[in-house]
């Protein structure tokens, strides 16, 4: 069964300089670590509590694409974008909660239920992941609280959020009540928020602050089923959605398309 949050996975430039500068800012000791040979990244390890946070760098990108935790890093920092590229759950029977997580009634990740391409429907679609924002944004708030941060930002909208309930305002309000009754840090004083900036926005509006940001569109990916190679599958709905606010923005899609 799964008995909880193993580790968080944090990408960094420097894992010595990022382990020293959180024992300087918030006392946290950090331990451990090392290299990894054959996937050329190395590490820190910052404990709180039962967990910790694996503070990794790259020390030869030439072996990187041998794992799939090696790849996510170099991805994050190839793009200048430190902090968490995923997480570890802890477990006593890694195959059997493999099967029950992917029988869990979602397209994204059962293979047996199909990724809808036939266009956005009424309802809750079956690409909904049961508790995802729940998870990741619980992840990002005890990270948060470790850092002393008073804001999570999510990239939630629901203009075009295709009847997903942890996209909606009301969830995101509730979650940062929840933060602000269940941390520490709010208890005494330091009240937490969740901001969603991008949640009234039209898919055509985000694309042009994107562009006017300097954000290169093929540098991201929005699809429900990339191929191996980070490129978009072209037809799940949220390809189409995403193709549709490039058309209505006016502006060209560089995004990489596998067809």
């Amino acid at each position: 069964m799964l008995l909880g949050i193993d580790h968080l996975v944090i990408a960094v430039a420097d894992p010595d300089a990022a382990a020293a500068e959180l024992e300087r800012r918030v006392g946290l000791a950090c331990s451990g670590g090392g290299r990894h040979p054959s996937w050329g990244t190395h590490n820190r390890l910052a404990w709180f509590g039962d967990t910790y946070a694996e503070l990794i760098g790259i020390f030869d990108p030439s072996l990187t694409s041998s794992g799939a935790v090696s790849r996510a890093v170099a991805a994050a920092l190839d793009a200048g974008r430190e902090g968490l590229v995923t997480y570890a759950l802890a477990t006593d029977d890694a195959a059997a909660d493999l099967a029950r997580l992917r029988a869990g009634g979602s397209a994204l990740t059962d293979r047996k239920i199909e990724v809808p391409s036939a266009g956005v429907k009424g309802g809750i679609p079956v690409t909904y992941v049961p508790a995802r924002n729940t998870i990741l944004l619980s992840l990002a708030l005890a990270w948060a609280e470790v850092l002393q941060a008073q804001h999570i930002f999510i990239g939630a909208n629901v203009v075009d959020y295709s009847g997903y309930p942890d996209c909606r305002p009301e969830y995101l309000k509730a979650f940062e009540a929840m933060a602000n009754l269940a941390t520490k840090a709010a208890v005494e004083g330091r009240k937490i928020e969740v901001r969603a900036p991008l949640i009234d926005l039209p898919k055509k509006d985000i694309v042009k602050r994107a562009i006017e940001l300097g954000v290169d569109p093929a540098e991201t990916v929005t699809c429900y089923q990339p191929d191996a190679d980070g490129r978009a599958c072209g037809v799940c709905d949220a390809c189409r959605i995403r193709k549709a606010g490039f058309a209505d923005a006016g502006v060209s899609d560089t995004t990489r398309y596998a067809k």
